[in-house]
């Protein structure tokens, strides 16, 4: 690695920080929505010189580096978000949580401006560092994929469709600009070369019955399937007592008005319950080599899924009669925590011991 590319990575992580004088000036001169849009453009502008300033000379050639180095910088304003929501902080965007964008001061907003301050910004580093250094970041970058992909999903459509449906402006409109560019940068992961060696070991010949731990995976992937219906099935109002008696003493939440949750269980439904059946047989059946990269990016949809269902649903700007109840919680926990690090753990086997799914390769023919 270069001097110019390590100064080019640190630069990123100075840059991210100006994000806290910047948001204390934009909460301080800011009196109304025009002049706040007129202050976010300027702001734009002198950050994106102040980069080009940084980076000249010494950024990476990837593309990448320069939206993950903008992403640091919005994460930061995310963690501030959530900071101030909870009087931690004060002062730095008031202004913004009281006109700007109602739909993050409901408590499923709150959880994906935590989540984005810590889990992405940490992710956004992580990536930046390895761009510099010269080494691939394509796994990170998968497990952000699903992360994005699962709040990208939800947000949109539970801001579209929940109560705050009407409330929607031009803020919304630039946080599809985000999305848009994300799906690139998406795409720009997937296109990366994967870095697995290409060698097999006697775990390819291996029976299930050999593989204890494999065998684990697939007795806990059929209760996941059932959960991940089962709770799709609570949202879509469905009238069976079991329904009924699980939304009452345990997940109340699923009623919420705001409709993020219940667009949390759909998408959960139709987008884990195929990848649980599809992982059954990817287990069962050698030689599946998309395994470890499917397993990264739904590890990294689920772990964002089930923090901001946890903690929102658990959480005071959840009004208290969508709450989980005291003599439910321990319950609700356990289930969701485990729902939750399962995939983590299955990732994990899938991308330290490839073996299994690695195609033999053809026999060479001897003359």
């Amino acid at each position: 690695m270069s001097a110019s590319a390590a100064s080019a990575g640190t630069g990123v992580f100075v840059l991210s920080l100006m994000s806290i004088p910047i948001c204390y000036l934009f909460n301080s001169f800011i009196a109304n929505s025009a002049q706040a849009f007129i202050f976010a453009g300027c702001s734009t502008v002198i950050i994106l010189s102040i980069a080009h300033f940084m980076f000249k000379k010494k950024a990476p050639a990837d593309p990448l580096f320069y939206v993950y180095a903008v992403y640091a910088f919005f994460s930061v304003v995310n963690l501030i978000i959530g900071l101030e929501q909870d009087n931690i902080i004060d002062g730095f965007v008031t202004f913004y949580l009281r006109q700007a964008d109602p739909h993050i001061n409901t408590a499923y907003g709150h959880m994906i401006s935590y989540w984005d301050g810590c889990v992405h910004y940490l992710m956004y580093l992580l990536m930046i560092a390895a761009i510099t250094w010269g080494d691939s970041y394509r796994a990170i970058g998968l497990y952000w994929v699903g992360s994005f992909l699962m709040r990208a999903i939800v947000y949109i459509l539970g801001s579209t469709v929940g109560k705050h449906g009407t409330e929607v402006n031009y803020f919304f409109l630039l946080h599809m600009l985000y999305i848009s560019v994300s799906v690139w940068a998406c795409f720009r992961i997937f296109s990366q070369p994967s870095t697995q060696e290409d060698e097999l070991t006697e775990a390819e010949q291996k029976s299930l019955l050999h593989r204890p731990l494999d065998l684990l995976f697939i007795i806990y992937l059929v209760p996941a399937f059932a959960f991940c219906v089962f709770r799709g099935l609570v949202v879509l109002d469905c009238s069976s007592t079991w329904c009924q008696e699980y939304t009452q003493q345990y997940e109340p939440y699923l009623k919420d008005p705001t409709a993020y949750p219940k667009v949390q269980m759909l998408v959960g439904m139709l987008y884990s319950g195929p990848y649980y059946i599809i992982t059954l047989y990817g287990l069962m059946v050698p030689g599946c080599e998309w395994m470890p990269d499917l397993t990264l990016v739904h590890s990294g949809a689920l772990a964002q899924a089930q923090f901001t269902h946890i903690c929102a649903s658990l959480h005071t700007r959840t009004p208290f009669s969508y709450r989980v109840p005291a003599g439910g919680q321990p319950v609700f926990l356990l289930v969701n925590i485990l729902y939750a690090l399962m995939p983590q753990a299955l990732c994990y086997r899938c991308r330290t011991r490839p073996d299994f799914f690695l195609r033999p390769m053809p026999d060479k023919k001897t003359e």
